[in-house]
């Protein structure tokens, strides 16, 4: 588990570093604005590998199981959506749609996961 969320962070703070780096060449004028955006998309592609993997993570139960099936599909999901927003669309639409659909996913996984915990008593079997 510890060398899962290690590889995480580590695709974390590369994305952020490509991001950084993206926005330094645009101010100095080696890349334009349609080359940052791309690289924008890039994260919404790391979001959907990371939905993708989430449901083949092992699980301890089968309640972290039905959790990491539907957060897989969800965070995929939304994240293949922001991608090509920020990909093909222009760049208003981008930040609207794109960054919104991908903010109603994440929206939609915790209250699914309250949904889930209001139904369960505190011992976490059905009520």
């Amino acid at each position: 588990m510890k060398k899962e969320i290690l590889v995480a962070l580590a695709w974390a703070t590369a994305i952020v570093i490509v991001a950084l780096a993206a926005r330094f060449a645009r101010e100095h004028g080696y890349i334009d604005q349609e080359t940052t955006k791309r690289v924008v998309a890039m994260n919404g592609l790391v979001i959907a590998y990371y939905g993708n993997r989430a449901p083949k993570a092992i699980a301890p139960s089968a309640l972290a199981r039905q959790v990491a099936r539907f957060s897989g599909w969800v965070l995929a999901l939304s994240g293949l959506v922001y991608a090509g927003f920020w990909a093909f669309a222009p760049l208003p639409l981008a930040m609207t749609i794109g960054t919104g659909g991908l903010a109603a996913g994440v929206i939609m996984v915790i209250g699914y996961c309250i949904g889930l915990r209001t139904k369960l008593g505190n011992d976490g079997r059905a009520a």
